[in-house]
């Protein structure tokens, strides 16, 4: 009766096996890309032209760094789990957008980089549940606007950096409930001076130039002619409104619209490529590189041979079990 139990026995490693192995790796020692630690819970992914966050990141990680990579989007549960996190770097990629609630497992999260992406919308309470954050990096991206309140959970952060974006204004209240920052940049914005809500930024600009890196160094304008601080009531008489970039229409297409019947509307050729950006839709950037192309390979191959000897010991079994 020993053939049936050892057969049994390889077949749970064997399962075993390939269940590791179909989940696929992640660290350099057990044939993934990224370098881990053990010992300090560091996982390493930079500069592995990563177009997807690795799977099977250990849900104990304190430390993740995955910038230098081509990382596009984030599914919205990239993070979920990671209760451990302190710091997360993202710079260096090709995030776009954020999804709403892909930070809202990082509840000890310390230290977020999002710097040197194409970042224009952020969803509103993106940050609501990052109560611990100290440092929050968004510099050298294309923030056009931010959505209010977008900071007011932040009680904790000590440093913002906010320069070289597209900003024109931060809403009314913006920077209220950051009592511990003690760092601040907004220079190489082109802030809108000629509208009243300026007024709140060069109220707090004054208010704390100590925080401020660079206080005169917040510009109006693409000229960037003159300091945001220097700006006075009645340059600033403007009561602008400001469209939401993601989803506003014009006016006068709405009119019209409103104002025709179907068999009025003409049909406008609309390029392919425009339109598959309108869905949503992107090509890939690039081919695997050859080293993912050989783990591919290689994790299939892997796969296919467990899969083989699973089949081997269930006959195995199955022909000591009749015998017996």
């Amino acid at each position: 009766m020993m053939g049936p139990v050892l057969a049994a026995c390889l077949l749970i490693i064997l399962s075993t096996a390939w269940i590791s192995q179909a989940n696929g790796a992640t660290c350099k020692k057990d044939g993934g890309v990224c370098t881990c630690n053990d010992q300090t819970k560091n996982v390493d992914c930079s500069g592995k032209m990563l177009t997807a966050i690795p799977s099977n990141i250990p849900v104990d990680t304190d430390r993740l760094v995955l910038q230098g990579n081509k990382l596009s989007s984030l599914p919205h549960t990239a993070f979920h789990g990671m209760k451990e996190l302190t710091y997360l770097g993202l710079e260096g990629n090709r995030l776009q957008t954020l999804p709403p609630g892909v930070f809202d497992h990082l509840v000890t999260l310390e230290t977020l980089g999002l710097s040197n992406n194409q970042l224009k919308p952020l969803p509103r309470g993106v940050f609501d549940k990052l109560t611990k954050i100290t440092y929050l990096d968004l510099y050298e991206n294309k923030l056009q606007s931010l959505p209010h309140g977008v900071f007011d959970k932040l009680t904790n952060l000590k440093e913002l950096w906010l320069r070289n974006n597209q900003l024109r204004r931060v809403p009314e209240g913006a920077f209220n409930f950051l009592e511990k920052l003690t760092r601040l940049q907004l220079e190489e914005n082109p802030w809108d001076c000629s509208c009243n809500d300026i007024l709140y930024l060069r109220d707090w600009i004054n208010d704390n130039k100590d925080k401020v890196t660079g206080a005169q160094d917040a510009a109006c304008g693409d000229q960037q002619s003159k300091a945001v601080l220097e700006i006075t009531e009645e340059e600033a008489a403007e009561d602008c409104v400001y469209p939401n970039t993601t989803t506003a229409i014009p006016t006068t297409i709405i009119t019209t619209l409103a104002s025709s019947n179907d068999d009025d509307i003409p049909e406008l050729p609309v390029p392919q490529e425009n339109f598959q950006k309108f869905l949503g839709y992107q090509e890939p950037d690039h081919l695997p590189t050859q080293p993912q192309c050989l783990m591919s390979i290689s994790g299939y191959l892997g796969l296919m041979m467990s899969l083989v000897l699973t089949s081997a010991a269930i006959l195995y079994v199955i022909h000591f079990l009749k015998k017996a």
